[in-house]
């Protein structure tokens, strides 16, 4: 499956489980295609933060699919 389609789907699926700001962070950097450089001049962090932040939330989305099966369902 396409990264940024399965990414979609995940953050569709599990994304009310994250924090807002990270819904924010993410939405930013997956449904609105920002670089790390746009996201870290809007939210006042550096492009490592936002990078760190990002592979957080995958991770979490990730772990759910893992143990709900949503998306796969």
């Amino acid at each position: 499956m396409n990264d940024i389609l399965e990414q979609a789907l995940l953050y569709d699926f599990y994304g009310e489980l994250l924090t807002s700001h990270q819904k924010e962070i993410y939405e930013q950097f997956v449904l609105e295609d920002l670089s790390l450089s746009e996201i870290a001049g809007e939210a006042g962090i550096s492009r490592q933060g936002v990078h760190a932040l990002i592979k957080r939330c995958q991770k979490a989305l990730e772990g759910y699919e893992e143990k709900l099966h949503l998306v796969e369902k």
